[in-house]
């Protein structure tokens, strides 16, 4: 009998150890991990960045890096007032500032349907080989058919005109909403307007396709009305008020460059 407690004491101690090895283990890859991870995820935004301002072909000749230093400026702004704040825009985390209670809102007319945003932002600024800004480049989130779509706006130096819509990170359904990333609906993007002469937000996703002409008019995505009309809901919330919509008029009545 008492062997047998000898026994199982043996294997329960053995069993123990190997746990507490093994954690010690995870532990540490984790901590010595967490720069790698750190770097690949912002140079994984600096891609999207380069994409979204029509340089990801120098990028990739280049090197992502280069090109993004050499002609990508970022700034951190308080959303509320649209003025330039101080922070490190390589280490803002949307996702994670949106979780903080201290460091988001509770957006009054979530038609985005993010539930929290946070209360700073990054702007980029992509200036041309002149050095004159050339294209702004606004982070974007909002929800789709499954969860949050996260993304990107590049306007031009009107802060009207579009240059580009490049979503990041998506979970919706593969041949449907998915499609947000198809290069041929991305190419509809460019050179349609966000806003009327009014100054009203009026870019529009269109069920059954924009008509010729139609300077605010995108085509849907084909059998996604929920995912197209995610996007669109996303892009009025963050073009708006309780987006980027005090940054935007604020740059406006200044000189950009």
């Amino acid at each position: 009998m008492s062997s047998n407690k000898e026994t199982f004491g043996k294997t329960l101690g053995f069993v123990v150890v190997v746990c507490l090895v093994c954690a010690a283990l995870v532990s540490v890859s984790a901590v010595q991990l967490k720069p790698l991870q750190t770097a690949n995820k912002l140079l994984d935004k600096q891609t999207k960045i380069l994409e979204a301002a029509g340089l990801l072909e120098i990028g990739a000749k280049d090197g992502i890096v280069p090109t993004y230093n050499k002609f990508v400026e970022a700034k951190m702004i308080d959303l509320a007032t649209g003025q330039y704040i101080d922070g490190n825009p390589d280490m803002f985390d949307e996702r994670r500032d949106a979780r903080d209670p201290a460091k988001s809102v509770k957006p009054e007319n979530d038609i985005a349907g993010i539930n929290r945003q946070a209360k700073t932002a990054v702007v980029y600024f992509v200036r041309n080989g002149a050095g004159e800004v050339d294209t702004v480049i606004l982070p974007i989130v909002g929800s789709g058919l499954w969860d949050l779509m996260y993304g990107f706006i590049g306007l031009e130096a009107d802060l009207n005109t579009v240059k580009s819509v490049v979503y990041s990170d998506h979970k919706e359904t593969p041949g449907l909403g998915a499609e947000v990333l198809n290069p041929k609906w991305k190419a509809l993007w460019p050179g349609k307007k966000m806003f009327n002469e009014q100054g009203d937000i009026a870019i529009a996703i269109v069920k059954g396709g924009a008509k010729a002409g139609d300077v605010h008019g995108v085509d849907a995505l084909s059998g996604a009305t929920l995912t197209s009309n995610g996007v669109e809901r996303t892009i009025h919330f963050w073009l708006g008020d309780e987006g980027y919509g005090p940054f935007i008029k604020a740059t406006r009545a200044k000189e950009l460059n």
